[in-house]
């Protein structure tokens, strides 16, 4: 695995998102309840960006909503929990080390059908 650091603990909002651009991706890294997620910072219904959106709990999951059309994504699997959207995206992994945020975009973890 090739971590990298992409952030500080500090730069990413409590229950929010923050959208890191890096050579080959755009990364929303996400907390929540003080857990921290990584995923492509883009909606797999339409060409938006996630970390324009709300990120909240629903039906149990920790999710980051579409503020385009709605579409919730889980923040562990990057699957679609409602529609419009069908298709999951791309979720990273993801670790803090002291002060720092270290993802991996090189190694996607296997996304969760709807």
């Amino acid at each position: 695995m090739a971590f990298e650091r992409v952030c500080a603990v500090s730069e990413v909002p409590e229950d929010g998102a923050l959208r890191i651009e890096l050579d080959d991706v755009d990364v929303a890294v996400v907390q929540f309840d003080g857990d921290f997620y990584a995923l492509q910072d883009v909606c797999s219904h339409a060409d938006f960006p996630l970390t324009d959106g709300d990120v909240d709990e629903v039906d149990g999951a920790p999710t980051i909503e579409c503020a385009l059309h709605g579409s919730c994504f889980d923040l562990r699997t990057g699957a679609p929990t409602n529609l419009p959207a069908n298709k999951p995206v791309p979720v990273y992994p993801v670790r803090v080390e002291g002060d720092d945020v270290l993802v991996d975009v090189a190694a996607p973890l296997a996304a969760a059908a709807s």
